[in-house]
């Protein structure tokens, strides 16, 4: 069974027991707008301790919310109590639920286009909140007094931000006005929940206009301080040259591409990114204009292309480079250049195993320390460019190039 077909089995089967149930929020707006949808959730009267006791398998993950997870042949369905909150708490979480009708749930909601109810067994939209007019005006607006949601949780700010980039709707006058003037409150969001609404906005196609109008109503500069207005102006610049279709790391790459490497990588640090997602970043802005380098060894070019992020680093200079001058030869010349070196290469490998390794450097006299990294990796290089290929070769070569360094230390003063 698909999401969709078990959340109508929940309905029906809440149906049968009493209870009002419906589809409810964003499967709504998705179906309305003939897009996939990405869960359905059902609204209902009925109590938590009732959806408890009307389905085998059930998660208890906010019963205090009204909210309970069933499961159905290997789906997940959220199912939620019709209810309005009350004192919120830190700009997040209410302090009071109270159970009530459908028509005060959907008071409650964020947005006009995500507080609509579908009745799936009449086949009948339910829109207290003017959902469909926005849907039809391409408006994200929120239902009722927008300086309230927000106090409410202050998340919706970044919300909006990510729907008006995901569907390339306007947002809507008095609710981009609520935004700009409590921008600053967005520090009181946890990095996780910051990070999940800033992926939607950067991995999207329509990426530029949800970053520009991110940096316009100040959100930008509370969640990344730092950065100046040049940066952010040329981070749109960028963003717009990259392809449709990218990483999260690397629209991070993109939005952080005039920005020093240390302030950026600190502002990363907030939004709790993974260890792979951080060196994938890292390396993406360190190698900034490496690949311009018209003079760059075979070895050094073999050791990028085998690395994972070669493609994304690639992408984002040539994005740079666009942004800065356009479509012009004289600017994409070292790329094309460098890339007609790469197809020559045909299908050379890459990454072949070293001919030395640390523990075999050590036993021919090298030391543990940051001098034996380099030496491996000018060890590999050499490899890479052909000039060692035995064994043998490796070690002349390390015992020569540890006679010289040590003859250059003694003649330090």
């Amino acid at each position: 069974m698909t999401n969709r077909e078990v959340a109508v089995e929940i309905v029906k089967r809440l149906r049968k027991k009493g209870f009002e149930a419906l589809l409810a929020g964003g499967c709504v707006r998705d179906m309305l707008l003939r897009r996939p949808a990405k869960d359905y959730d059902v609204a209902t009267s009925a109590r938590p301790k009732d959806v408890m006791k009307s389905f085998r398998r059930t998660l208890k993950v906010g019963v205090k919310f009204g909210v309970v997870i069933v499961l159905v042949k290997g789906r997940k369905v959220e199912v939620t109590t019709f209810r309005t909150d009350s004192d919120y708490v830190n700009g997040r979480h209410p302090a009071h639920v109270k159970f009530v009708g459908a028509e005060a749930d959907a008071s409650r909601r964020d947005f006009t286009i995500n507080g609509m109810f579908y009745d799936p067994v009449k086949k009948k939209v339910i829109d207290y909140v003017d959902g469909r007019a926005d849907l039809k005006r391409r408006l994200i607006r929120t239902i009722g007094n927008p300086e309230e949601r927000f106090r409410e949780d202050y998340l919706r700010m970044l919300r909006a931000v990510r729907f008006s980039t995901q569907l390339g709707f306007a947002i809507e006058r008095r609710t981009k006005s609520a935004i700009r003037s409590n921008a600053k409150n967005i520090t009181k969001i946890s990095g996780e929940r910051k990070r999940m609404e800033l992926e939607g906005i950067l991995v999207s196609p329509n990426r530029c206009r949800g970053v520009s109008f991110f940096i316009e109503c100040g959100l930008a500069e509370v969640i990344f301080p730092g950065l100046s207005s040049e940066d952010m102006k040329s981070a749109v610049r960028v963003l717009e040259q990259l392809r449709k279709k990218v990483s999260f790391p690397l629209g991070l790459a993109g939005f952080f591409s005039s920005s020093p490497t240390k302030l950026a990588l600190e502002n990363c640090h907030v939004l709790k990114l993974s260890r792979n997602e951080t060196r994938h970043v890292k390396y993406l802005l360190v190698n900034r204009g490496a690949l311009l380098d018209e003079e760059m060894s075979l070895g050094r070019l073999k050791m990028m292309l085998g690395e994972p992020y070669f493609r994304d680093m690639y992408e984002l200079q040539r994005a740079i480079q666009k942004a800065a001058g356009g479509d012009s030869r004289a600017v994409l010349s070292p790329l094309i250049k460098l890339h007609k070196r790469i197809r020559a290469l045909g299908d050379v490998d890459l990454r072949p195993k070293a001919l030395l390794n640390g523990r075999e450097m050590i036993r021919l006299g090298a030391v543990p320390s940051p001098a034996l990294g380099q030496l491996a990796e000018e060890t590999y290089i050499a490899q890479l460019e052909g000039i060692l290929q035995t064994k043998s070769q490796a070690k002349q070569w390390v015992l020569k190039w540890l006679e010289e360094h040590r003859r250059i230390e003694k003649e330090q003063p």
